[in-house]
């Protein structure tokens, strides 16, 4: 669909700061290799010194430049840390992002809502194309896995395990999407779940496909919640709470949680403390979303939850994304008109950094067992 050599190239030369922070990184403009970015537009480089990220993202979503191995080239400059070293107005923006970030509480509870209207809300008719059929959107567990659906299976099964799930009891999902985990627990381990989402589109597609199980779905913030549950689940959540947030996260999850009980946190980590978030995916993929750190995780448990395991399979997302993009590839001719190039660019982008950016080990998969001090018993580690 994107065929390079069916373009004519940009005949102006790259300012010298870019060669050189691309050569940092093993990636030449108009090079030859697949990871090496084709400017199509010498634009290009304007919105890429003046906008770091942000116009890197926009400028491939218009066309500007064009790239034969996306994945490839965001593992080298992920790998590089590029973004660090830029200068000038994009300098100037990134150290304001991280001033905002300090300052405002991007994920407070009127804006709690924004995610699931922006992205979640998307479609369900995307996200069934280029997800499994059980809808997991977040990592699967590969070690025994040899395609997406065993994966996801596998992950699914690994969360109840580790949570000991029995029969008759009552679970809690923080952030359910469309059911998957709330669904297979109620078939295979007899459990009834209370699922929440922020998504109108995922309540209704998850109240549908678990209706004749003992499960419920509500509209609703975490912040709201009541109740007593024996487990807690939360699975590709947290990454929207936001690092102010942390403390009523986990203070609420202690209320709503048994003593006895077990709660297993799966989310998306970032392997330094970093202030600011990706202007691109902020815009574009998840308004006020915000990846933790293991040092930011740890400052918010301290004195709150004991934890019991800290699983990392991080690697095992670029495998999950890739499939992601090769199922969204082979339906995107079936999918509504509605959905343009313009959407599929930035699609593709976004699948493709992603995997990137776990290919590069900036970004983690953790999964934390936790559970309150005076639980009884020891915990032994599943996997």
């Amino acid at each position: 669909m994107n065929d390079i050599s069916s373009h004519s190239r940009a005949q102006v030369e790259p300012p010298a700061i870019l060669v050189e922070l691309a050569a940092e990184a093993g990636v030449r403009f108009n090079g030859s290799n697949p990871w090496d970015i084709q400017v199509l537009d010498s634009q290009v480089y304007r919105r890429i010194l003046t906008q770091g990220s942000l116009g890197l993202g926009e400028a491939y979503m218009d066309g500007m430049w064009e790239c034969a191995a996306l994945d490839e080239l965001f593992t080298r400059l992920l790998s590089a840390d590029v973004e660090d070293k830029l200068t000038g107005m994009a300098r100037i923006r990134l150290i304001g992002e991280a001033l905002l970030q300090k300052i405002v509480n991007r994920q407070k509870r009127a804006r709690a809502y924004e995610v699931g209207e922006k992205h979640y809300d998307t479609g369900n008719d995307i996200f069934e194309a280029m997800l499994d059929p059980t809808m997991s959107y977040s990592c699967g567990y590969w070690a025994n896995a040899g395609n997406l659906i065993e994966a996801q299976i596998a992950k699914l099964d690994l969360v109840c395990r580790k949570l000991d799930l029995q029969p008759g009891e009552k679970v809690l999902d923080i952030g359910c999407g469309w059911g998957g985990f709330a669904q297979y627990a109620a078939q295979h381990y007899g459990v009834s779940v209370h699922g929440v989402t922020v998504s109108k589109e995922q309540q209704k597609l998850a109240r549908q496909r678990c209706r004749d199980l003992p499960v419920t779905i509500e509209l609703k913030d975490y912040r709201d919640l009541k109740g007593e549950f024996d487990k807690i689940v939360s699975i590709g959540m947290f990454e929207h709470v936001g690092p102010k947030n942390y403390p009523t996260y986990f203070d609420t999850a202690l209320r709503l949680l048994k003593d006895d009980g077990l709660f297993l946190l799966h989310s998306i980590g970032l392997h330094r403390t970093i202030a600011r978030i990706d202007p691109w995916i902020n815009k574009y993929i998840f308004p006020n979303g915000k990846i933790p750190s293991a040092l930011q995780m740890t400052k918010a448990l301290d004195g709150r939850f004991v934890i019991e395991d800290w699983h990392n399979f991080g690697p095992d997302y670029d495998k999950t994304v890739m499939a992601w993009w090769q199922n969204f590839n082979n339906a995107w001719g079936s999918l509504p008109d509605k959905y343009d190039q313009r959407f599929y660019r930035m699609w593709k982008y976004y699948l493709h950094c992603s995997a990137g950016f776990f290919r590069s080990k900036n970004g983690q998969l953790w999964q934390l067992v936790l559970a309150k001090r005076d639980r009884p018993g020891r915990y032994d580690s599943v996997r």
